[in-house]
Parts: structure tokens; C-alpha cells; sequence
């Protein structure tokens, strides 16, 4: 890329001013000749049978990438979650760049039956849920309501003229103080267009960061109210872009974030955003495209994470991975370091090197001792390494502070393999509650319910909830996810070419492969199964306890029947 002065650009194109930061590290940038991967391996859904981030889910299926929800470490205050789910940080350092021409080496390239029996078994389950559900609430809501909320025309009026926008959500420590903050300055200037789209991102991270989807309607008024005050202003825009796609709406993420770039073509949120929604709707070629604008005009951390993950869905782990380690060495921040360091760890863990992955947890706790990604990171690569009791324990205490599907299932699965099946039971009925206050928030929650569903809940729910999502969106996750509810259904031979087509592209993810090979193992395709539950634990051994023991067991039957 050719660097260049922000003050080249347009005026009403500019990037808000931020302090200056390390220059962008080398990428390679997405190419159009590459195979476009498959979705990410980092299962981000609940181990069910599914895997950051909207924290990390379980590992036993897929989910959607690190920044599904719309954030990134930048784009929000610091916390998380992928699938969720997320990282914090504060605003970036703007990078002021033109894209460059073709062939012109940019910062990118310079890195190398009874149905009368099954409804009362769905009606006591719902009375279950119901408690569960009336439990979650309380524990996610009780913050909030300390919190309070602004209301509109508060407070004194200042004379009329908007303040100068804010360049972004709060990036403080306290996240629910920084709320107030902003609440408290609010009311005493209700016309602040900027005040309110940053308080409705706030509200979007906070719901991130907590797994309280509660939030969501609070940020929608707030950024509906900043829009009222200034109609068309790029930093709502971008809001509602991440709003949408934290509630997994990526058609409205997408059509939000174009419309702010339109305003705005260096709107570093709004150009994070479309990556995701491109990504999250199966548009893995828009989306490398994507990724390569956003590196010419905003490079730093947001940008390059997700520029990361495009070339691992691309199949590209080595690029993937260098431009993480140059990331973090230019991070400068803890906010950073924790979040980049949390994503190499990830990539390590997925390709089964798990002494690197703890290697980087390490560092990201180090800067951010309560960093929840890297913690519920640490967790799953201790759980693939056999320390069954410090992965309990880091996952206890991830799901103590946001009790998002991710952990929840991965946590449920750890009791499970344990022998506890009381303690699991649990876990997975919060997994529903979470879901039922998820949709009460505008969530599309089926990903989530069809993963969780298929291994530890209702059949028909999973597949309904399957055929759902993957009519909204056809990436390799809702594939895979469609395909393992179509096995658990007993419907192997329509389950068999959705799991090629999770399993098809660049991307490897040892649970696809190991729902690939159960499905084929089903269909008595002996020679196909035997080489997809090898391949799974061979990229990953460890990549769920219970889809990881089945793949092992059904290998030595496998073996033995020959």
C-alpha cells in the first residue's frame, strides 16, 4: 500500500483523528486466483457440535468467525466474548493509505413414537427452561438495571448544535461506567448525534462482552435517536451495522455498512463490518475483496485480524498467521496485544499445536488478566491437552461472567465426558435460556440452536432450525450445521452432500471432518469415513471431548472389522 495523508483525502472522508500508532504489519493480500475457503475452523458455536467468539462455542461443529458480531478489537470497549465470540480495544491509529495499483507492492504483499409422551417430555422441558431462562435473566439483567437508562429529552438541552462526534465506543476498563458517563453527559446535551451512536455501540459491546442480548433493543434506540438528530451520519450507520450483525441479520449489516461507507469511505468500524457480513453470508471472494480495501485504507489491528481470518478461510494459515505475529508486534496497547495474542492462540489450537496456543493465552492473559477470550482459548487447549480440571475450572469461570452458548456447551461436553451427565444438563439448558432471551432481543439464534440442539436436545429442533439458517445464508458452517442435523435425524443420504460441500473448500476444520465421516460412516461408505475421522484427528486430536472420544471409537471398530 502507499501511505498517504489523511489530508488527501475528501473532508467529509476523513478519518477521525486518533493518536499516532506502529505501522501497519505485512499481509498478503487476498488474491482472486485462491480456491475461497470454507468457513472458519475456530468452531465459534456450541460445542454441541459446534466450536470465538459469538465467544468461542464447543469445537464439535462450526460457527461463525471472530468478528460475526460486528466487533472487533478496535471497534469496541475492551472485554469479550465468537460466535462468538469477541475482543476489545480501543480506536485505532487511522491508516492513511490509497490503494495501490496492480503490481504496485503494498504493506500487504510484503510479507511473503409417542407423540402424545414426546409433547408432554417438550412440555415439562419448557417448564425447565422457563426457570433457567427466569435464572439467566436475572443474572445478565441485574447490572442493567443499576445502570439505568437515559431517557429521551433529559436532563438540560444545550443550545441546539450537535457536539462534535465521539470516534467510537467507550475503550475503558469499566465498560458499565463508561455507560454512565455517557448517559450522564446525555441528558445534559440530548442533541449529542455522536454521544448517541457511541452509547448504542456501548450497548452492543456490553451485550457482547455479557452475553446479555437484553441490551440490544436499548441500542437500537440510541442509535435510531442519533440518526433523528443527524439523518444519514456515517458513526450511527456503522452502529447499526454491528447492531445487525450481532444479532446475526448480515443482509442489514452489509446494507448499513455500505450505506456509512457511502458517507464515509474510511469508516474503519463500517469497513470492519462489511468483511464480517460478507463473510458470515457465504461471499468469501467479496469478502477477500473487501478485506484488501480495508487494509488500503484503515490498516491496524480490526483490519488485519479479519484480514487474517480471510486467508484462513482461504486456506491460508501460514499468511494467516504472519500477519498476526506482525500485528502483535506492533500492538500497543494491552486491549490489543490480548486480543491478537487470543487469535494466534486460536490458530494454533485449531491446527492441533497446543503448546503454542497455550504459549500465546499465556501472553494475551498477561496483558489482560481477564481477557474471557483467551481464557475460554485456554480452556480448550488444556481440555486437547488432558487437563480436564483446569479447563473446567477457566470455563466455570468464563460462564460465570458471560453465559453465551460457546462456553456453555464446551463446558456441558468437559462434565459430560467426566461422567457428571447432572452438571452437563445443566449447562445445556442455559444454552435454551440463552437462545429463548436471545430471540426476545431481535437474535436470529438458529446456528446456535441447531448446533447445540442436534447432540444434546430435540431432533426436530436442530433440523428445523438447520434448514432455517441455511435458508438465509449458505456458508460452510450452516452446511456443516444442516448436515449434522440431517445425521442426527437419521437422514444420512440428504446430510452426506452438505457435509461435502463444509468440507470442500481450502479451510480445514477437524469437526466438519468428523461430522463428514460419521455421516459417510452411516451410509456404510467405510473407505470414505476411515479417511475423514483419520484426518480430523490427525489436524486436531483434541478438538471436542465428546466428537474427538466418537471419531477415536469408531476408527477402532473401523480397524477391527476389517
Amino acid at each position: 500500500m502507499t501511505p498517504r495523508s489523511h489530508d488527501s483525502a475528501p473532508e467529509n472522508e476523513r478519518p477521525e483523528a486518533h493518536p499516532p500508532g506502529p505501522p501497519p504489519p505485512p499481509a498478503t493480500r487476498p488474491g482472486t486466483d485462491a480456491t475461497p475457503a470454507a468457513s472458519r475452523p475456530r468452531s465459534r458455536r456450541p460445542a454441541a457440535t459446534g466450536s470465538p467468539g459469538d465467544g468461542t462455542p464447543g469445537e464439535r461443529g462450526a460457527g461463525p468467525h471472530p468478528h460475526a458480531d460486528g466487533t472487533g478489537p478496535h471497534d469496541t470497549a475492551p472485554a469479550d466474548r465468537g460466535e462468538g465470540s469477541r475482543p476489545p480495544g480501543p480506536g485505532t491509529e487511522p491508516g492513511d493509505a490509497t490503494p495501490a495499483a496492480p503490481g504496485a507492492e503494498t504493506a500487504a504483499e510484503r510479507t511473503g413414537g409417542g407423540n402424545g409422551s414426546a409433547a408432554a417430555g417438550r412440555r415439562g422441558r419448557g417448564l425447565r427452561l422457563a426457570g433457567c431462562a427466569a435464572a439467566l435473566a436475572v443474572a445478565l439483567t441485574a447490572g442493567a438495571v443499576a445502570a439505568g437508562d437515559v431517557r429521551d429529552g433529559g436532563g438540560a438541552a444545550s443550545a441546539g448544535a450537535a457536539a462534535v462526534p465521539e470516534p467510537g465506543p467507550p475503550a475503558g476498563e469499566d465498560l458499565d461506567a463508561d455507560i454512565g458517563a455517557l448517559q450522564t453527559r446525555l441528558r445534559s446535551r440530548p442533541r449529542d448525534f455522536g454521544g448517541w451512536a457511541t452509547l448504542g455501540l456501548a450497548h452492543v459491546e456490553k451485550a457482547r462482552t455479557d452475553g446479555d442480548p437484553s441490551r440490544y433493543p436499548r441500542a437500537e434506540l440510541a442509535l435510531k435517536r442519533s440518526l433523528d438528530l443527524e439523518p444519514g451520519n456515517d458513526q450511527a450507520l456503522a452502529g447499526h451495522a454491528a447492531l445487525a450483525a450481532a444479532r446475526h441479520d448480515f443482509t442489514d449489516a452489509l446494507r448499513y455498512a455500505d450505506r456509512a461507507l457511502e458517507r464515509n469511505p474510511y469508516n474503519e468500524r463500517a469497513l470492519c463490518a462489511r468483511i464480517d457480513a460478507l463473510v458470515e453470508l457465504g461471499r468469501y471472494d467479496d469478502a477477500a475483496e473487501a478485506a484488501g480495501t480495508a487494509d488500503s485504507r484503515r490498516p491496524g489491528v480490526p483490519v488485519f485480524t479479519r484480514y487474517a481470518y480471510v486467508q484462513e478461510l482461504r486456506g491460508d494459515v501460514g499468511t494467516a498467521r504472519r500477519v498476526l505475529e506482525q500485528a502483535l508486534a506492533g500492538a500497543a496497547s494491552p486491549a490489543d496485544v490480548a486480543y491478537v495474542a487470543t487469535a494466534l492462540g486460536n490458530l494454533a489450537r485449531d491446527q492441533g499445536d497446543q503448546r503454542t496456543a497455550l504459549r500465546h493465552y499465556a501472553r494475551a492473559l498477561s496483558a489482560d488478566d481477564g481477557h474471557l477470550p483467551a481464557l475460554e482459548g485456554r480452556a480448550r487447549a488444556r481440555a486437547a491437552s488432558g487437563d480436564r480440571d483446569g479447563a473446567v475450572e477457566d470455563l466455570e469461570r468464563v460462564v460465570a461472567r458471560s453465559p453465551l452458548p460457546g462456553p456453555l456447551v464446551a463446558l456441558g461436553e468437559l462434565y459430560e465426558a467426566g461422567g457428571d451427565r447432572a452438571k452437563a444438563r445443566e449447562q445445556y439448558a442455559l444454552v435454551d435460556a440463552w437462545t429463548a432471551l436471545a430471540r426476545a432481543g431481535g437474535v436470529d439464534a438458529d446456528l446456535d440452536t441447531a448446533l447445540a440442539a442436534a447432540d444434546h436436545g430435540d431432533e426436530e429442533e436442530a433440523l428445523g432450525a438447520a434448514r432455517a439458517e441455511w435458508a438465509r445464508r449458505r456458508t460452510v458452517h450452516t452446511a456443516d450445521a444442516l448436515a449434522w442435523a440431517l445425521h442426527v435425524a437419521g437422514r444420512d443420504a440428504e446430510a452426506l452432500p452438505f457435509a461435502r460441500r463444509a468440507t470442500s473448500g481450502g479451510y480445514r476444520n477437524a469437526a466438519f471432518l468428523h461430522h463428514r465421516g460419521m455421516i459417510e460412516l452411516a451410509l456404510g461408505r467405510e473407505q470414505d469415513a476411515r479417511r475423514h475421522l483419520r484426518a480430523a484427528l490427525e489436524l486436531n486430536p483434541g478438538f471436542s471431548p465428546l466428537g474427538a472420544r466418537e471419531a477415536r471409537t469408531a476408527l477402532r471398530d473401523l480397524e477391527a472389522a476389517r
